[in-house]
């Protein structure tokens, strides 16, 4: 067996994406040109390069144990840096006594295994997101826990009577690659999901799962061809007539319910990340890799106005009102703009490292922001540092959301709660209006990529690379429902009545958990 250039660099590509480089996986393949390889790559499974590398080692430590004379000797288990260290191997074969050469510590990597350690290249940005629609519009970390996620799974360390049954559970397969995003449409029971195989798909959640398939093409030869880009992010207007998709191919559409592109959208030179309607459902935002966040017309597909005023890709953004939003980057940086106006009417400095996310509360007065510096901050118009600067994360925080609750909503007696999603495997619900850390939610294995508020705030959904859906009491930070899927969570989301949540996986499932009793 042997691999091919283009093959191992398709590999490296994969691994960054799957594991949330999604800045570095873009950099990384069109320097290599992967779209101009032949590869296919819904043929390539999950985790393909930890998979080789773990076989690959085994190899080599049974090529170490075997002495000359077939006979097998006794070593320790080899590291990945021993078998990278040909001095190390040497004087492993060289050793008669059978024991083997003692490895420091420092050889060793973190879990203690081959395939500890964490992840190749910093922390990218991406879906790309979810969320994006900020899925998988952020930068992720690698596995780093001396274990692969998809061998082997853990028995769920939840309470009993807690887990949801498998007939309360409906999975929805179509999908070819990887789920980053689901949305649900906010008026009746359909699922959007939007994938690495080029397209969104809707399910009738009301007509027997029926799927519409929404392929993303661009134009090549006076041909529409599969784009075979990812499809990062997805929103519904507010009256549910609409869905828009952004794409790793740089273009924008909007689709009807009954799955007919009614506008392709396109300005941004590289992938789109984030990607949202404001309430009116006259336009619609999106953020790039080209550093731009740009309005549109929604009714007629023109680029309304245009803002340059990131020095590096536009990971997120969100409406405050109608005609303005907030806008951040892997500059560090947030910027408040406004249509028509042609500078930021605000800028928000402090990170220390790439802003994963941002969200405005539900009334427009608080802007939370997540980051890779492990930090949640929280900031107002009329203040220019940060009102809250919230640091008890060990790990970087990927996304963020506020619970439907306070003045202006359906519940306005109850408290504004923003909770935060981190690599550390830990959810914290935050009290804004004092600072505080309310609960810690404790009980995913792996990195969270995702959290959502029940439509009353009174449950948390929470989705983790563990496979692990967790349903949480937001009152007394309790768990209250969990379900497994087959693959790692990339979002999580409520319909409208909040009493069914949609996920999405990177093994390609989509599945709606039924709450009602």
């Amino acid at each position: 067996m042997s691999f091919s250039t283009d093959e191992v660099n398709f590999l490296v590509y994969r691994y960054l994406h799957e594991t949330g480089f999604y800045h570095s996986a873009y950099v990384f393949g069109q320097e290599s040109h992967i779209s101009q390889s032949n590869i296919n790559g819904a043929l390539v499974p999950p985790k393909a390069l930890i998979s080789i590398v773990q076989k690959g080692l085994l190899y080599v430590e049974a090529e170490i144990a075997t002495g000359e004379d077939g006979n097998e000797r006794s070593i320790e288990c080899l590291s990945l840096i021993d078998a990278v260290m040909p001095d190390v191997v040497a004087s492993r074969k060289g050793s008669g006594s059978g024991t083997g050469v003692p490895v420091s510590g420092a050889d060793k990597p973190a879990g203690g295994n081959a395939a500890g350690g964490g992840g190749v290249g910093g922390s990218g940005a991406g879906p790309v997101g979810p969320d994006n629609a900020n899925g998988p519009g952020r930068g992720l970390e690698g596995e780093g826990r001396g274990t692969n996620p998809e061998a082997g799974a853990h028995p769920m360390d939840i309470d009993e009577g807690i887990e949801i049954p498998p007939e309360k559970a409906c999975v929805l397969k179509g999908h070819d690659s990887e789920v980053f995003i689901c949305a649900w449409n906010p008026m009746q029971d359909l699922l959007a999901s939007g994938s690495g195989d080029s397209t969104a798909r809707i399910w009738n959640m009301e007509n027997s799962q029926n799927e519409i398939v929404l392929k993303h093409c661009i134009s090549r030869g006076g041909q529409e061809v599969p784009s075979n880009k990812d499809v990062t992010s997805l929103d519904w207007n507010s009256k549910g007539t609409l869905l828009a998709t952004g794409s790793y191919d740089g273009y924008a559409r909007i689709w009807s319910t009954s799955g007919k592109l009614e506008r392709t959208l396109g300005q941004h030179k590289g992938p789109i990340f984030a990607l949202k309607w404001n309430k009116s459902g006259n336009y619609i935002l999106s953020a790039g890799v080209d550093r731009t966040t740009i309005i549109w017309d929604s009714q007629t597909g023109n680029a309304k106005q245009q803002f340059s005023f990131h020095s590096a890709p536009a990971l997120d953004v969100d409406w405050q009102t109608d005609d303005s939003f907030a806008s951040c980057s892997t500059d560090k940086c947030i910027h408040v703009c406004k249509l028509d106006v042609k500078s930021p009417i605000k800028s928000f400095h402090g990170h220390t490292n790439e802003v994963n996310a941002i969200k405005w509360d539900p009334q427009g007065k608080f802007l939370a922001s997540c980051s890779d510096d492990m930090t949640l901050k929280v900031w107002c118009m009329d203040k220019d540092t940060c009102v809250h600067d919230l640091q008890a994360h060990s790990k970087e925080i990927y996304t963020i959301k506020w619970s439907c609750t306070g003045p202006g909503t359906a519940n306005p007696n109850a408290n504004l709660v923003l909770a935060s999603a981190s690599f550390d495997s830990t959810v914290r619900l935050w009290d804004v209006e004092r600072g505080d850390c309310l609960h810690t939610l404790t009980r995913h294995k792996e990195p969270v990529y995702s959290v959502a508020f029940s439509p009353d705030g009174k449950f948390l959904a929470s989705g983790s690379f563990d496979k692990c859906v967790h349903i949480w009491s937001t009152q007394t930070g309790r768990l209250v429902h969990s379900y497994k899927g087959t693959g790692g969570i990339f979002e999580v989301c409520w319909n409208s009545r909040g009493d069914k949540v949609g996920a999405s996986a990177s093994d390609g499932t989509v599945f709606v958990l039924d709450l009602r009793k």
